[in-house]
């Protein structure tokens, strides 16, 4: 096993290379880059994510460049910005050293490869803090968030997709299977308002506060009123976030179980007068839950980042979620490169993990006799 781990680990350095170096290649052809944002805010103008300004430090837009040169009225390093006519090259020049610009993409890409290795991810373009010290901020929304569902949603889905497998057919398979149905449909945001006017001050009662992870006066409360002040928040986040994922690893597990309950070595120990229990939880359980499992890391991670974007949104909820989305539209490449390399090493060793885990599931499973 060990053997298999060492492989994994080192494969995934060329799979972290590959996503870094393809995200860093689109960027360079993303409009409306750090130095137009300054740019446009000095001019007061807004830059639109459509337009096609310039990649930052890639192909540069010309809006108006050949009438300007001919007239010998523009320095070429002001002709590659909208809006940069009338401001001091000198000025643009430094902005462009400031965010690194200055120098070939390259040279930058690598760079930046260098100084994450060693978890150096420099400063927030237009924040006054390094980008670590701004995701270790926002970092107990997202866990509060991303853990909580993955516990709540696999501790309840898999007990009762269990239920219905053993079920299936009868009134209570059919009655939750129609909730389920319905809760994977409607989207969670769309479940997140409907709580709000219900349940935190809209139309109906004001149960749940509506904002935040914990209340104004948190640290003026002893331990015990701190974690209920801190469940209370999530309630409502929670609920709108579990519901979707509650719905699919259920109906996964209930599909897996029911496939291995009808193989023919379930009916073999059956006729042997082995108990429904046993061959259940002795025999089917570990079969059944290794596709169970497979799902868990993008779940997992899925929750932990990207999937609650909404969710803190419509709650007041200052994630890694909001984080990574504002980045992009700010175009604060500095931090959405650093949450992309966090998260892409977490989602490969949770997905080491995953494979782990199916060995102690299943002792039988031997990943280092085959071809990582």
């Amino acid at each position: 096993m060990a053997a298999y781990i060492l492989k994994r680990l080192l494969l995934m350095i060329p799979t972290l290379f590959g996503i870094m170096a393809i995200t860093f290649v689109i960027i360079q052809f993303a409009p409306g880059g750090p130095v137009e944002q300054v740019i446009a805010k000095l001019s007061g103008n807004s830059i639109s994510a459509t337009e096609r300004i310039s990649g930052s430090g890639g192909d540069f837009g010309s809006v108006g460049e050949n009438n300007l040169e001919k007239s010998g009225q523009a320095d070429p390093i002001n002709s590659r910005y909208r809006g940069a006519q009338g401001l001091d090259p000198e000025f643009i020049r430094q902005l462009e050293k400031d965010f690194g610009f200055d120098k070939p993409p390259v040279e930058r890409f690598f760079s930046m490869l260098w100084n994450y290795v060693r978890f150096d991810f420099g400063n927030s373009y237009f924040r006054d803090v390094s980008v670590i010290d701004l995701i270790i901020e926002k970092m107990p929304v997202s866990i509060s968030l991303g853990l909580w569902m993955t516990l709540i949603s696999y501790g309840i889905s898999i007990p009762l997709g269990i239920s219905k497998a053993v079920r299936d057919g009868s009134r209570f398979d059919v009655w939750t299977s129609s909730i389920i149905i319905v809760g994977y449909a409607v989207p969670g945001f769309l479940i997140a308002i409907l709580l709000i006017v219900l349940f935190a001050g809209g139309s109906f009662w004001d149960i749940f506060p509506l904002r935040g992870l914990t209340s104004e006066n948190f640290d003026q409360l002893n331990l015990f009123e701190k974690i209920l002040d801190y469940f209370w928040h999530l309630v409502l986040p929670l609920t709108a976030m579990a519901l979707a994922a509650f719905a699919t690893s259920t109906l996964l597990t209930k599909n897996s179980f029911l496939d291995e309950i009808r193989k023919q070595y379930v009916v073999t120990a059956k006729a042997k007068g082995v108990s429904n229990r046993q061959v259940l939880y002795g025999h089917v359980f570990r079969n059944a839950m290794l596709i169970v499992i497979a799902g868990f890391p993008g779940a997992f991670i899925g929750a932990f980042f990207s999937g609650s974007l909404l969710i803190e949104t419509i709650f007041s909820l200052d994630g890694l979620g909001l984080l990574s989305f504002e980045s992009v539209l700010n175009r604060d490449y500095a931090v959405v490169f650093a949450t992309l390399y966090i998260f892409s090493i977490m989602g490969l060793l949770v997905g080491l993990i995953s494979d782990l885990t199916y060995t102690w599931i299943d002792p039988r499973i031997d990943f280092e006799s085959r071809e990582v």
